[in-house]
């Protein structure tokens, strides 16, 4: 039976599949949902402009975000 001439171990890097830009929008989004959450808490008047109006439009922003880093292409610098 004929040997195959294979390398042992071949490394090879892998890249992530988002670019570190993509990474910290991600992170970006998270903080934006979370603070939009915190600024819905309280037990202040429930219709307080904060609790209504901007929290939710905050949390959107996030989400917004959120999508823009999972579809923006990495910058590759070969």
């Amino acid at each position: 039976m004929a040997q195959k001439n294979t390398p042992l171990k071949e490394t090879q890097h892998e890249a992530f599949v988002f670019g570190k830009n993509n990474y910290r929008l991600l992170l970006l989004s998270i903080a934006l949902v979370v603070l939009g959450f915190i600024l819905m808490i309280g037990e202040t008047d429930i219709y307080e402009f904060k609790k209504i109006v901007l929290a939710p439009i905050i949390v959107l922003a996030g989400f917004a975000v959120g999508f823009v880093a999972i579809l923006k292409k990495p910058a590759h610098n070969n």
